[in-house]
């Protein structure tokens, strides 16, 4: 049986003291899931906000990835590469979009080049040319320039597929307008959302008959309402709240995420490459790893971490730059609050910053107040969790993305000649192991500039409540409630 729903639902709401439980019991045929981050933008799938559609099953991509990173079909039954630059993918046949309309080439290529054409375009999309056409009932997609990734980069859900009534202007809008298992019916400003399952869905119909989503940045407000029954399924269970749950109730799986310290190689005083080398010298990853995340992390050694077990075969790195003697250099750290570790890895970097001679001014915001300033570089170093193969499954779009020149998420401000040489010898080379190898040679060129100090990896802390069965365990974080998850 699952328990009664706590009647206080904010957040501020959800504390030890103050709550009252309610005498009604929610349908035992629905899933409340408490998430972490609120939309940031309407959760338009141009944005970040499209890997909460993914994870709800409310929107799909002509691709899936498998567990190991292979494309397999979705939307689309199949594809062929038709020369170097042309890529041609066959559309499942008796799909409905949530409102009705059916799925057809012409729907797919309007919204693939409605994402190709988005300004900012989505990270997935960094520095590649596509353009998109249909022919005889298939899609065609070209690219500017070779690119073996395309059917990776098809599966982000950032390339979600709508239907015809979900664009709107500028404004895309996903309610009622995905393929997915679940139909979006109603989104709550950033508090939560509403689900309900899709009669009509193409595959398997879902085990459960709805979702509801509450939005709760708080960390110790997501573990309590795991605690207290109030939800089925809760993500990103802090560290410090793990210890106070049932251990059956948390699964914890290696992440491709990087803690990483960002610096300003654009301005201020970590232009110094000196400089840069010494805050990489001040950094004890151990303390941040036993101290900070009570062991439930991995000791970074790389921007790649243990999710990604190649990885491990880096090359050595060429010797760091001559380290420069703070003397009381001034920096502003800078970290966000929605990951409810970040903000006390924040104050012991303090510390070590501090002790190597840095004098330093932290500053924390919620994460929605606090990136457009990153991206600008209105910060000396800034602490970021971040997700390496979130979009595509392939680590170069994330390395272009935050350290090319042309990188619309470069925080670091970096632009080098050589680390955009090894990037595009990376993104330019086929899927295999001989990628592999320049994918690592590319991290060792970025890493050589002390522009990321890599510090830790993070394992992903998932709640689940004992009458929870199937939910997605998924470490790129694009799956959580499938077809077949289900509350007993």
């Amino acid at each position: 049986m699952r328990m009664p729903a706590i009647s206080c639902l904010s957040v501020l709401a959800l504390t030890l003291a103050g709550c009252s439980l309610s005498a009604a019991v929610a349908p035992d045929d629905r899933i409340d899931l408490v998430m972490l981050q609120p939309p940031r933008s309407g959760l338009s799938p141009l944005s970040d906000d499209a890997f909460k559609l993914s994870r709800w099953s409310a929107t799909e991509t002509l691709v899936a990835l498998d567990a190991a990173g292979d494309p397999h079909p979705a939307l689309a039954t199949g594809w062929s590469q038709t020369d170097p630059l042309t890529w041609e993918f066959t559309i499942r046949s008796g799909v409905s979009f949530h409102d009705g309309t059916a799925l057809t080439a012409e729907r797919v290529a309007h919204s693939l080049r409605t994402a190709a054409q988005a300004a900012p375009k989505p990270r997935i999309l960094d520095g590649v040319e596509l353009t998109v056409k249909t022919r005889a009932g298939k899609v065609i997609v070209t690219t500017g320039t070779p690119d073996p990734l395309v059917p990776h980069r098809l599966s982000s859900p950032q390339l979600a597929i709508l239907a015809a009534k979900a664009y709107q202007g500028r404004i895309v809008n996903p309610i009622g307008a995905g393929t997915g298992a679940f139909e979006l019916t109603r989104v709550d400003g950033t508090s939560g959302a509403t689900l309900e399952r899709n009669e009509r869905y193409w595959g398997s119909k879902a085990k459960a008959t709805g979702i509801d989503v509450r939005f709760v940045p708080d960390g110790t407000a997501r573990a309590a309402a795991l605690r207290t029954g109030e939800a089925d399924i809760v993500e990103a269970i802090p560290v410090s709240q793990a210890a106070l749950l049932d251990a059956k109730t948390i699964t914890e799986v290696p992440m491709p995420r990087t803690n990483t310290l960002y610096l300003n190689t654009a301005k201020g005083p970590f232009k110094d490459p000196g400089l840069r080398a010494a805050a990489q010298a001040a950094v004890n990853r151990q303390a941040l790893v036993s101290g900070v995340y009570e062991g439930r992390a991995d000791v970074a050694a790389g921007l790649l971490g243990p999710a990604l077990p190649w990885s491990a075969g880096r090359p050595a790195r060429t010797a760091p730059a001559t380290l420069a003697k703070p003397s009381r250099t001034k920096i502003t750290l800078a970290t966000f609050t929605d990951r409810a570790e970040l903000p006390e890895v924040a104050a012991v970097l303090r510390q070590q910053l501090q002790t190597a001679g840095f004098e330093v001014e932290l500053v924390v915001r919620e994460y929605a107040h606090i990136e457009a300033d990153a991206l600008d570089g209105a910060f000396d170093a800034f602490i970021l969790s971040r997700a390496t193969v979130l979009d595509s499954g392939d680590p170069v779009a994330y390395m272009v993305s935050d350290f090319s020149c042309k990188g619309s998420f470069n925080i670091a401000q970096l632009c080098d000649e050589r680390v955009d040489a090894a990037l595009a010898e990376a993104a330019a080379t086929p899927a295999g192991e001989e990628r592999r190898r320049a994918i690592l040679a590319a991290e060792a060129a970025i890493l050589d500039t002390g522009a990321a100090i890599p510090m830790l990896h993070e394992r992903v802390l998932q709640g689940d409540a004992a009458h929870v069965t199937a939910s997605a365990k998924d470490p790129r974080e694009r799956s959580l409630i499938t077809t077949d998850t289900r509350v007993r």
